[in-house]
């Protein structure tokens, strides 16, 4: 098994490391925090941290200690108050440093508090979210690459120098020029042992002489080839790989009819405001359209979608429509993750709502990955719901809807929408 110390310094922040395990085991009481948090703040204070409270009961850690061992034999004291089985009453007054009323003794400790930044804030906020069935629709290889082992080359940067491949050149290098002069030494110095072991004569003195400096001469030129060379060096070789994209555009279709009251489009904007700062911050290559619909259907900008104070009657299939059509011209289904995210308050002309499920059904959700309804309504539903019930039924994994009564409702109806499934693991 491996391990691996990271000794990097945390720079002005030197709790960094304790601080990443601390989050890891208190996850649960900080995950709870930030959902009360999102209740009790406007949705555009979402990008700012929150102080968060862990109460000191759930701070107790478990500790080792070296016990007494061995066997002991202890003789306990009895009393005349109290038998086995009995129960000991709370003793009245408070206690100390745990709030309540006061105490003249006693010692407490109080809870720990730390402050979330922003960062950790929404990572907490978005954890365990994802836009449904996301698939890599294209492959766009001037925009995205990787950068992936392309080889090994005898020329490149020397920070990308392979050690072990210029070692193994250049131990090829040298057995390649040195291999006949170690034949022809080995030739000799055979024949050199044989000389010593002959007879004494002054012709074998001669032949040893002359042996021993072919011998000498072929030894400095083994010698002399480098034991490494310009010409082993190799380097690891990176190319840079298209990779496909996640690409998604998400429609954003807001009711703004006379229907709607001001306290019901303020609801249905902080859903779309959450959906939008979730959307910027996940997902990279994910456009979003804006449009409002009263009798008719506008196409606007972020600002307008969400400070406009137009208003009229209501025909919601003119939104679907205006959908449809920009899908048509901009937006094609096999290069595009396609999702629409409504909000209205189900009013609406009864004769325009199976339209509405017609568009739905035949237009939009075969060409779309996921669409959510979200009915801002706190009285009972209305015709649009109603419709809306039998495509649930027809295509639950594709179409899904949620009510919103009140601020509280927003978050947690949020994630249910947009939580990650299991097979998308």
């Amino acid at each position: 098994m491996s391990f691996i110390v990271d000794r990097r310094l945390n720079g002005k922040n030197k709790s960094t490391v304790n601080r990443q395990r601390f989050m890891r085991r208190y996850r649960e009481h900080i995950r709870d925090a930030v959902n009360d948090a999102v209740n009790q703040r406007s949705i555009r204070d979402m990008e700012r941290g929150e102080r968060i409270i862990i109460p000191r009961k759930d701070l107790n850690e478990p500790q080792f200690h070296h016990g007494p061992g061995g066997r002991r034999t202890v003789v306990h004291p009895g009393n005349k108050e109290f038998q086995q089985g009995d129960t000991v009453a709370r003793p009245p007054g408070g206690g100390g440093g745990d709030g309540g009323q006061a105490s003249n003794s006693g010692e407490g400790m109080d809870d720990f508090a730390f402050e979330l930044d922003p960062r950790e804030f929404l990572n907490f906020l978005f954890e365990g979210l994802a836009l449904p069935n996301l698939v890599k629709r294209q492959l766009q290889g001037d925009k995205n690459y990787r950068v992936v082992h392309g080889g090994i080359v005898s020329e490149g940067n020397p920070s990308k120098i392979n050690i072990v491949r210029s070692m193994r050149q250049a131990s090829m290098r040298r057995r390649a020029l040195s291999a006949a002069a170690r034949r022809r030494l080995r030739d000799l110095q055979a024949e050199q042992q044989a000389l010593l072991n002959s007879e004494q004569s002054l012709e074998r003195q001669s032949r040893l002489q002359a042996l021993a400096e072919q011998i000498a001469r072929l030894e400095r030129r083994i010698g002399g080839i480098p034991f490494l060379d310009t010409v082993d060096l190799r380097y690891n070789h990176t190319v840079r790989q298209p990779v496909p994209v996640s690409r998604a555009v998400m429609f954003c279709i807001m009711d703004v009819s006379g229907s709607m009251s001001q306290e019901m489009k303020e609801l249905a904007k902080r859903f779309f405001l959450l959906l939008y700062l979730f959307l910027e911050r996940n997902y990279q290559h994910t456009e979003v359209v804006f449009i409002r619909h009263h009798t008719s259907a506008k196409e606007v900008d972020e600002q307008e979608f969400f400070y406009s104070r137009e208003t009229g009657g209501t025909i919601v299939s003119s939104a679907l429509r205006l959908t449809a059509d920009i899908i048509r011209e901009r937006y094609p289904a096999e290069s595009w993750n396609i999702y629409g995210a409504q909000a209205s308050d189900g009013d609406n002309w009864n004769d325009d709502s199976p339209t509405c499920m017609r568009i739905l059904r035949d237009e939009l959700l075969p060409h779309m990955q996921y669409f959510s309804y979200v009915e801002i309504m706190p009285r009972r539903h209305q015709a649009l719901w109603n419709t809306y019930a039998q495509l649930r039924r027809e295509q639950p994994q594709v179409f899904a809807m949620e009510q919103i009564d009140t601020p509280g409702d927003i978050y947690p109806v949020f994630r249910e929408l947009f939580r990650q499934r299991m097979e998308e693991h």
